[in-house]
């Protein structure tokens, strides 16, 4: 039986102001652990399966850590029964000769567990077009980057 509706997309407005907070340098991405279950799951596509709040938490200051000058803004919020969707745009410093921004689309699934938390993150986005963008742009990360593993662990699976 989903949550009631009203409680889901409260849940899903904080997660929103909460981005945005971070997009203004007023809070930090480490901040958005706090969103998620003791035994979440997050699924990043360079990184892969990260489990457990604390984990997230740190998967979060080693992955943006050097991309400060990106920018990911929110276009939109969709919610089915437990399901959340965040529709938004990962933002390259600078412009292509056009004028135009280097820009990747993204995609996340969240599944909320109550108690204004969420029990499981996936995030999709084109990596491909996202190497090509940084190649193209001659991008290059700042201090303290850290690359995303060799090997990670590509299971997508929900937790039951």
């Amino acid at each position: 039986m989903p949550f009631p509706h009203d409680e889901v997309a409260a849940a899903a407005a904080s997660y929103r102001l909460l981005r945005e907070a971070i997009e203004r340098g007023e809070r930090v991405w480490t901040d958005l652990a706090d969103l998620f279950t003791e035994d979440a799951v997050y699924i990043d596509p360079a990184w892969g399966r990260i489990e457990g709040r604390d984990e997230i938490r740190t998967f979060m200051a080693e992955s943006m850590t050097g991309l400060e000058d990106w920018t990911f803004p929110v276009e939109f919020i969709a919610i089915e029964g437990d399901d959340v969707v965040v529709k938004w745009t990962q933002e390259l410093p600078g412009t292509k000769a056009d004028g135009s921004r280097w820009t990747q689309s993204g995609y996340s699934t969240l599944v909320y567990a109550g108690d204004g938390r969420f029990s499981y993150e996936e995030d999709l986005l084109n990596m491909v077009q996202v190497i090509d963008d940084i190649v193209a742009s001659g991008w290059a990360p700042g201090p303290g980057f850290t690359a995303p593993p060799a090997q990670p662990n590509r299971d997508v699976s929900r937790p039951t």
